[in-house]
């Protein structure tokens, strides 16, 4: 019974395992591209919406295949950093998400799409950016 009990603990875990690192490989190949900023939307004190047009420069991020990040400023390089996906709690809600990690800060990705990114600071000011393909 006990050895039943062991074997069924292994296989769950494996199971689990498999799944979080498939969910893990899906988000970063959707990622893997380059994204152009549209805006930024936040700042819980000072509540701002910042754009190309209104902060005076445009801003693009490559995330590669081999887990870097590379942030543009007017078509400069400006960044190369690495970057992770992991899950983990949301500040907001609590609740378990899919995180990324670059430039020293972590953030909630909201949307993953062909052709939307969004992510939002995972801290109190939750600052969301918002990029295109």
């Amino acid at each position: 019974m006990k050895k039943l009990f062991l074997s069924f603990i292994i296989c769950f875990l494996f199971t689990s395992m498999i799944s979080v690192n498939a969910s893990k490989e899906a988000t970063a190949g959707a990622l893997i591209n380059t994204w152009t900023w549209e805006k930024s939307i936040g700042g819980s004190e000072n509540p701002y919406v910042a754009t190309p047009k209104t902060i005076g420069f445009t801003k693009k991020v490559v995330f590669t295949e081999d887990g870097r990040v590379i942030t543009y400023k007017n078509n400069v390089e400006i960044r190369n950093s690495a970057y992770q996906i992991e899950k983990g709690k949301g500040y907001f809600d609590q609740s378990e998400h899919e995180l990324i990690t670059f430039e020293g800060k972590t953030y909630v990705i909201e949307k993953l799409d062909n052709q939307n990114l969004t992510i939002v600071s995972n801290n109190q000011d939750g600052t969301r950016t918002i990029y295109k393909r």
